[in-house]
């Protein structure tokens, strides 16, 4: 299968699954909603590359920020790699 093809195919379940996830939530399965909301990081992720590593790096450094915020004596010491920045 074309490369095209699978991106466009991946696009359109994942957009699926947000709708699934936005019914179940409204339905009260707040449960099964978090398990599509992994399902939904887990081809984001595929579709922009991003590794486990990547991930957990972006994670620890948003925990550490986070920190920081609420002590600001707390500095974490380590800046965000470009194809991590947060957009907002």
């Amino acid at each position: 299968m074309p490369v095209a093809n699978t991106k466009e195919r991946l696009l359109s379940l994942l957009e699926t699954l947000e709708e699934c996830r936005a019914f179940v939530l409204n339905k009260a399965s707040p449960e099964t909603a978090r398990l599509l909301s992994l399902a939904v990081l887990e081809l984001r992720m595929e579709l922009h590359k991003v590794t486990d590593s990547e991930l957990k790096a972006l994670c620890e450094l948003m925990v550490s920020e986070d920190q920081t915020a609420q002590d600001p004596n707390s500095v974490s010491g380590r800046p965000l790699p470009s194809y991590l920045k947060l957009i907002k």
